[in-house]
């Protein structure tokens, strides 16, 4: 007896809805779950707030789906801060566990992933969402969906002090490449991670460009082998491993195993509940121990070339936790460097001199993380 009330009861609300609610309702279709799993903090580099993050796109469909664009915007205005599509939404994203693949077709229940960096000059907005539009490959009609709201965390007031001496020392880092460490996830306890998120990898150059002394495949020959890595603020040590064995030859070196990739570690934690990583330490030149307090400045290893590394340097990053490949990368500021020039060809590393800085850029810096393959110098 109660049926036909009931559906003639559901039939007056859908009529009462708005035209266009209906409309809306009417043209809905399973598409995605759209995630921030970390929420970006503003780093600085060259002047320029930047927020690094990624946007997990899991689709729910039955159908392929194809991604056109994706939208940033301020959460509190409506504008839209940026939008990515064609060949640069191609070249930021990837398909999670199928090679080659791309949001082009994106097939029921794969998962894809949208690596950012907004620049948003001096000021990062509180808040931001996210818009996609998609389209099923079998079908020509446009869709979208908005989501992945996001509070942008504010800036680490704590600024950190050089990891090594001198210079020069070129930053080496990019998000643009694929397997750079701005894109490699790590999934460990139950959950995907991204450490090296601001990672920068420090490798010792000469005036002329050159980072190898004598032979080019002996690890000593190395211009950075051996120097001098530095606590980057008064700390606790969490974390050490100093086990890990070095090849003496650069061709030499195996492949290692998952947990065996960052060689030799320290790993500080800060007052502020951030834990600095430097990996690839030279055997048996740890000086310090799990527990034990440093201050700012002090000799707490050397640079070495243990683990998966292609030569002699330091991996240095900021993360949530103790463990180096599974925490969240987090960004920094460095109290003071100098910019000397800058790599845009990598490939030229080791090769010719570094391009200068141009006319009327500042060199000294403070608060900032170096610019994607800069070279620089730290006070001695």
């Amino acid at each position: 007896m109660l049926r036909p009330l009931v559906l003639c009861l559901a039939l007056s609300s859908l009529l009462a809805l708005p035209a266009t609610t209906r409309a809306a309702n009417a043209a809905l279709v399973d598409s995605f779950d759209l995630a921030v799993p970390q929420a970006p903090t503003p780093v600085t580099q060259e002047g320029r707030q930047r927020l690094y993050y990624e946007v997990h796109l899991s689709s729910f469909s039955e159908a392929e789906l194809a991604v056109d664009e994706l939208r940033v915007i301020d959460d509190a205005s409506g504008a839209v801060i940026q939008r990515f599509a064609g060949k640069d939404l191609a070249d930021r994203s990837r398909v999670i566990g199928r090679a080659g693949a791309s949001l082009a077709a994106l097939r029921p229940g794969e998962r894809g992933v949208i690596y950012l960096e907004l620049d948003v000059g001096t000021r990062a907005p509180r808040k931001l969402r996210h818009a996609l539009s998609f389209r099923r490959l079998a079908a020509a009609a446009a869709n979208s969906v908005e989501g992945a709201r996001v509070e942008v965390g504010q800036p680490a007031p704590v600024l950190l002090g050089p990891p090594l001496r001198g210079g020069p020392w070129v930053a080496i880092h990019s998000p643009d490449w694929p397997r750079g460490h701005r894109r490699v996830f790590y999934t460990m306890d139950g959950r995907a991670r991204l450490p090296g998120r601001h990672a920068v990898d420090w490798v010792k150059v000469d005036a002329s460009g050159k980072t190898i002394n004598g032979d080019p495949d002996l690890v000593t020959s190395n211009l950075g082998y051996g120097a001098e890595v530095l606590a980057v603020a008064d700390a606790r040590v969490a974390a050490v491993r100093d086990d890990a064995v070095e090849a003496a030859r650069v061709s030499a070196n195996p492949k290692h195993d998952f947990d065996e990739a960052p060689g030799n570690y320290v790993v500080l934690a800060l007052a502020d509940g951030r834990h600095v990583a430097y990996e690839h330490l030279k055997p048996g030149s740890l000086k310090v121990r799990v527990g034990d307090s440093v201050r700012r400045g002090q000799t707490i290893a050397a640079l070495g070339f243990t683990g998966d590394a292609t030569g002699p340097h330091l991996h240095f990053h900021v993360a949530d936790g103790t463990t180096p490949l599974s925490s969240e990368g987090l960004p920094y500021g460095l109290s003071g460097f100098r910019v000397l020039g800058r790599y845009e060809r990598l490939d030229r590393l080791g090769k010719e001199p570094w391009q200068p800085l141009a006319d009327g850029v500042a060199a000294e810096r403070k608060g900032e993380q170096p610019g994607s393959n800069t070279v620089i110098e730290f006070p001695h």
